[in-house]
């Protein structure tokens, strides 16, 4: 046990390792990334050995599909590869070590065949394979554009809190199925009990953009108005500063929620593109937006968006709704478009380009570790 916390240390350690040891040629990229394919190629196996217990019914087909396997043994190599040039270039080998033993422990098992462990069916299940989907995607998505664009050179991946914000992506996705029936069931209770299938029907037959246009500027105005109401009523901003609390901000750093603020969230704002009728495909795509918009406006990207910050949200936008300084107190509240912002107003970005000089709560009221921060809103009041 001693041995494995001290080996837990040591690769923590280098995964955090400060921006001068982390340089492109240092073998600290390679490590990295060779952990983290090997890791998501075995969790791949899990979901192929478990596919009841850990795969979204929307992915577990997939599972049984002929470039699957292949694809996984492409990622284990490619994990074997990564590792072999860390421990050329790196004179620590902790990152290529471990990486290596990861990705030879995957070869082994696809090696001797890779078929399900059980077929027993279950109504309950976990989003493993939801999650590193999820993971593997955006970060292959933001995680390049935030080292060449940064708002704050030098943070790095492994930042300050980075496992915190890795388990709320992880518990969010796991829990992918619970959330998804709790969010959806005040929206179904009222479409049980309302009758508008002409209205529906009107609505459902529109335009392909138009129904995704009118979906982001009425799911927006909700969600202004219960993202206001969480600043400003202290019951339910016990349960928001949690998201606040994040003092880094780059893509993960959106996922940082509590559960039941999860809940509500997403319980009010898809009301409206149930009851009205919007179609499948208009929903599915607009949850596709908004989950990617999410993590934009949270992300650690330098960009001047110029007149478009006039139009739409942007990350600077989003910053300084999360700013420490005085001034970033309840301001921006939108998620899609300022101009609800301006329009009741709460709108705040500089014109002289400026960012917040950091973030989170003033003086850190919020603990760390999830499950403190999961009881935090019932223990105590938090100062805002």
């Amino acid at each position: 046990m001693k041995k494995l916390v001290e080996t837990h240390q040591k690769i923590r350690a280098e995964l955090e390792a400060p921006a001068a040891l982390r340089n492109f040629g240092s073998g600290w990229w390679s490590g990295a990334l060779g952990i983290i394919l090997a890791v998501a190629a075995l969790g791949g196996i899990l979901c192929v050995w478990f596919p009841s217990y850990f795969s979204i019914r929307e992915l577990a087909k997939l599972h049984q599909t002929g470039w699957y396997r292949p694809a996984l043994l492409v990622v284990i190599i490619l994990a074997f590869l990564f590792s072999l040039l860390s421990l050329l270039l790196r004179p620590t080998k902790t990152l290529g070590m471990t990486a290596m033993f990861l990705s030879l422990l995957g070869l082994t098992i696809c090696g001797n065949g890779l078929a399900p462990l059980t077929t027993e069916a279950t109504p309950f299940y976990f989003g493993l394979d939801f999650f590193l989907l999820r993971l593997l995607l955006t970060g292959l998505v933001f995680i390049p554009f935030e080292n060449l664009f940064p708002t704050r050179s030098g943070q790095g991946i492994f930042r300050y809190e980075w496992r915190e914000d890795l388990f709320y992506f992880f518990v969010s996705s796991m829990l992918v199925q619970l959330l998804t029936w709790l969010s959806l069931m005040p929206a179904n209770t009222l479409l049980a009990v309302t009758q508008w299938s002409s209205f529906r029907a009107w609505v459902a037959a529109l335009p392909f953009l138009v129904q995704v246009f009118a979906i982001m500027l009425l799911t927006d105005f909700v969600q202004y108005w219960v993202h206001r109401t969480f600043h400003r009523v202290p019951f339910l901003w016990r349960f928001h500063s949690v998201h606040h609390s994040a003092q880094c901000m780059d893509w993960m750093a959106g996922a940082r929620m509590h559960f039941l603020e999860i809940l509500i969230l997403r319980g009010t704002t898809v009301i409206p593109m149930i009851i009205l009728g919007f179609s499948p495909a208009a929903v599915n795509t607009y949850l596709l937006i908004v989950y990617l918009y999410a993590t934009f406006v949270h992300a650690n990207l330098g960009f001047r968006f110029g007149f478009l910050e006039k139009f739409l949200v942007t990350p600077r936008f989003h910053h300084w709704h999360h700013g420490i300084e005085k001034e970033a107190i309840d301001v921006n509240f939108a998620v899609h478009f300022p101009w609800y912002d301006k329009l009741f107003g709460t709108q705040h970005l500089p014109e002289d380009n400026r960012w917040p000089e950091g973030y989170g709560i003033s003086g850190n009221p919020v603990p760390s570790g999830y499950w403190k921060q999961f009881l935090h809103p019932f223990r105590r009041k938090p100062n805002k």
